[in-house]
């Protein structure tokens, strides 16, 4: 059974209503990494929020593992386009806040085994401070002092921490440099392939989802006054040759702006 299912979903906001999903059903196996395309608008931010729990759609269900998506829990880490750091916190204190805040109340911060779970957070957010390509000295300065690629290596320790089994990225490097973006596509892949974790990863840069992901999901509107549907599902394989690539960018591109594919025989599957 898949770990996630999105089932007819619709999502309208306003009055009067504005379609942004129409009727949208979706299966995302564990350990995918799925990255969900389209333009500005399209509704891949509210499909993300959806999975979160963090908003209910109009119509329709999500589920995980059969149970239907209420409110944010420890199943899903979430690292948002903006920074989300903590201004007075430490990097370290900005890693071990959710682990804190989750086990423990304000009267059982005076008891030992607060303390022996604290120094347990810690090492553990150390490790992560290591594996994602900080330095020790970094765990006790301010996001100010961070560079943006230092920051969002930072809210990734945050999600990771929680040992989510999915991982929710929403435009995480596109406020970044081109280098650090590039070292930063390199990190998360890496990550997905060491720990088998299931990522959706939201983006509108068509080469970065192909890069990163195991599928490509593309949304877009039939009509301006219609909420956003499934356009294209693409399989990425792990070794792509360049033709390859060339057509699936292509293809991406057109799905992008329009819901139907082109029947042309050059963008058939290779």
């Amino acid at each position: 059974m898949a770990l996630i299912h999105i089932e007819n979903v619709s999502v309208a906001y306003g009055l009067p209503s504005r379609p942004v999903l129409s009727n949208v059903d979706l299966s995302i196996e564990e350990g995918e990494f799925v990255c969900l395309l389209g333009q500005t608008g399209c509704g891949k931010s509210t499909l993300l929020r959806l999975v979160l729990g963090s908003e209910r759609p109009t119509a329709g269900r999500v589920l995980i593992d059969g149970v239907e998506r209420r409110q944010p829990d420890r199943t899903c880490g979430f690292v948002p386009q903006k920074y989300s750091l903590f201004p007075d916190k430490t990097v370290l204190g900005n890693i071990t806040f959710g682990p804190e805040v989750n086990e423990f109340h304000l009267l059982s911060c005076l008891t030992p085994r607060y303390f022996r779970r604290r120094s347990q957070f810690r090492q553990e957010a150390m490790g992560y401070i290591r594996r994602l390509g900080l330095q020790h000295a970094d765990a006790a300065k301010y996001p100010e002092q961070l560079s943006g690629g230092m920051q969002q290596r930072v809210a990734m320790a945050q999600a990771l921490i929680n040992k989510p089994r999915i991982l929710l990225l929403d435009e995480a490097f596109s406020a970044l440099d081109p280098g650090t973006r590039k070292d930063m596509q390199r990190l998360i892949r890496q990550l997905w392939q060491d720990t088998g974790i299931t990522v959706i990863f939201v983006t509108h840069n068509t080469q970065e989802a192909l890069y990163l992901s195991s599928r490509v999901i593309v949304l877009a509107k039939e009509a301006p006054d219609q909420g956003s549907r499934i356009a294209l599902e693409l399989p990425v394989p792990e070794l792509c040759p360049e033709v390859q690539i060339s057509t699936m960018v292509t293809r991406l591109d057109f799905a992008s702006g329009c819901a139907r594919q082109p029947e042309d025989a050059a963008f058939a599957t290779a």
